[in-house]
């Protein structure tokens, strides 16, 4: 792939007066979210490079947004980041920084090249293997002592077979992939981010669907938790590169996205603080020696009273602008260390009061489970004290009406989509 040098020369000449450069590899909701932390903390312009226009940041002005075919594999990935590298300027620092885990994957991949130009807060390829399927992380998960749910692992040669797969769980049962990037990759009529199947006929029928699709990672059948998603929890933390955890934010999902190939997707978070999850999580990235943004997802398990860990992402999370909206700006922290090397003294346990939000008003008031935690956002809605990624007062018209009409989408896809459980 030729890569035009002229695409990227003028990107350089913005924010002069800063020290810094972000450079943000995404051009989705994420990095909406993380371009409007750096953009409220240091009133600094980001710059985003994807594979195609989204609609968070396609009208945006707080990120420069440069969409290069082929940017999220390779050789095109490390082609264009060795054009871009050009065109640096010698008295800047440019962090760069993942919004996806494709991409968190290339840098890892191309970690001690990328060194030389830009500032990587992240974790090198073994480590990444070890933690960046759900298969891999759940041994890290049984070495280091976190609770996750029972899970059985189901190999590619198994699907055109289900009938001989023994589960050692009763129906229902929560179905997903452990390699989520290569599940971006296959398309069939009832694919989705991950499963709820509730008899063995749904699994019997599903399996041979996938593999005629032409997934060939292995598939995680796990006991399914039981409760509607005012059960998850939602961890968002920070480490530098001295392996302490600066920053560590606790969120209480009360709504997820129903659609196919979104469920999970976290719509409505209020701020928690619980120091036995703090507490864990922390232990867990000090002892492997973690660095950078990680996002971890786990559900309330009422049979036993335990909080089981589904994943990790080795990035911070789709919905972790909620973070900076409590008071913990994620682009302040990885500045801090990364940039400026600032020492470790202490742990933010984060304690906030703003309710995040990503859907309208009604949808939640509609949807969301009823309840003392619905109460409690209810009044956060009342008095104020809430927020969203989506929206930017300093931002364009033309990108708050796209938001605008992207959130009047929503009432539709909640009935068509949504399962209370």
């Amino acid at each position: 792939m030729t890569v035009s040098l002229e695409k990227y020369e003028d990107d350089f000449k913005v924010n002069d007066q800063i020290d810094f450069q972000p450079i943000l590899l995404g051009t989705d909701f994420n990095c909406y979210g993380m371009a409007r932390s750096f953009y409220e903390a240091y009133g600094i312009k980001s710059i985003a490079y994807g594979v195609t226009h989204m609609a968070p940041t396609r009208y945006t002005k707080l990120a420069d947004v440069h969409v290069i075919e082929g940017f999220n594999e390779d050789p095109g990935f490390i082609k264009s980041m060795r054009e871009i590298a050009k065109n640096l300027k010698p008295d800047k620092k440019y962090l760069l920084l993942s919004c996806g885990d494709g991409y968190t994957e290339l840098i890892a991949k191309h970690l001690d090249e990328l060194k030389q130009w830009f500032v990587c807060p992240y974790v090198d390829y073994d480590m990444f293997q070890k933690l960046g399927t759900k298969e891999t992380f759940y041994a890290a998960a049984e070495k280091y002592g976190l609770p996750y749910p029972k899970t059985k692992l189901i190999e590619a040669a198994e699907f055109t077979k289900p009938k001989e797969i023994e589960l050692p769980f009763d129906f229902p049962i929560a179905l997903k992939p452990s390699d989520s990037i290569a599940w971006l990759d296959i398309h069939f009529a009832d694919r989705k981010k991950a499963y709820v199947l509730d008899t063995r006929d749904q699994f019997d029928k599903l399996l041979p669907e996938i593999a005629q699709a032409g997934y060939t990672g292995k598939l995680i059948a796990q006991d399914f938790i039981p409760g509607d998603d005012s059960n998850m929890r939602v961890v968002n933390a920070y480490v530098g590169q001295d392996h302490k955890v600066r920053m560590i934010c606790l969120g209480h999902p009360l709504l997820e996205d129903p659609s196919p190939v979104a469920v999970g997707n976290y719509m409505v978070i209020i701020p928690e603080k619980n120091m036995e999850i703090y507490q864990t999580i922390q232990k867990f990235l000090e002892d492997i020696k973690y660095v950078g943004f990680a996002d971890f997802d786990m559900k309330y398990d009422r049979r036993d009273g335990k909080f089981k860990i589904f994943e990790i992402n080795l990035r911070q999370g789709r919905s972790s602008y909620y973070c900076t909206l409590n008071g913990y700006n994620l682009a302040k922290y990885v500045v801090d260390d990364a940039i400026y090397h600032r020492p470790y003294d202490h742990t933010d346990y984060a304690d906030g009061n703003k309710l995040w939000l990503s859907v309208p008003k009604k949808v939640f008031y509609q949807y969301a489970k009823e309840g003392p935690d619905k109460e409690r956002a209810k009044q956060m809605l009342e008095s104020g004290n809430w927020g969203t990624t989506a929206f930017d007062k300093h931002d364009t018209l033309k990108q708050r009406l796209l938001m605008h009409y992207a959130f009047s989408l929503m009432p539709k896809k909640y009935k068509e989509y949504f399962v209370q459980r």
